[in-house]
């Protein structure tokens, strides 16, 4: 019986590829709630900086003519735009186990097992989510990302895979791990 030609398989080989992928009752986060996450995260950095300068701290990034007459101070913008998205990412994760955009989209990021990252996880992941916070370019980055995870059977993004996590549904998740995410 073991040599027929006949093997059984389920109604869906795509959906139990993904099962083995993650620990049982998991539900892996959709695109579009890491998208809406990732914007809502830009906004609460973007907003009290545009706030405080009258909108012109973002205007000098896409100024054209200010790049030509003072490189110097676009320089300087363009590190403090960096920093604050660097140190808004790295403390918020580190304080709460995720951003404040994934926490409001019930997002969590964990490692394959369902287990939370670490602080050294989160400081590697707010450097390379820096590549989404680039003027005009990073927005391709982001969504290329976001068509990678929504149309590969891990769901992961190339930042996922570099750090050997997952992004969840945070109501999935284990007790023990649920509990420590505030």
């Amino acid at each position: 019986m073991t040599d027929s030609p006949i093997s059984l398989h389920s109604a869906n080989p795509a959906r139990d590829a993904v099962k083995s992928l993650t620990p049982e009752g998991i539900l892996l986060a959709p695109a579009w709630r890491r998208g809406a996450a990732l914007f809502l995260d830009v906004l609460l950095v973007v907003l009290p900086i545009s706030l405080l300068t009258n909108g012109r701290f973002y205007v000098i990034l896409l100024d054209f003519e200010f790049i030509q007459t003072s490189l110097s101070v676009l320089l300087i913008h363009i590190l403090l735009h960096f920093a604050s998205f660097w140190l808004y990412f790295k403390y918020s994760a580190k304080s709460l186990g995720r951003s404040f955009g994934q926490r409001a989209m019930r997002v969590a990021i964990v490692h394959d097992d369902a287990s939370l990252l670490t602080e050294q996880h989160w400081n590697k992941r707010a450097i390379l989510k820096l590549r989404y916070i680039i003027p005009v370019l990073g927005i391709f980055i982001g969504f290329v990302d976001l068509f990678y995870a929504h149309f590969t059977k891990e769901k992961r993004t190339l930042l996922d895979k570099s750090n050997f996590s997952i992004a969840v549904l945070d109501w999935t998740l284990p007790a023990e791990s649920r509990f420590q995410l505030r």
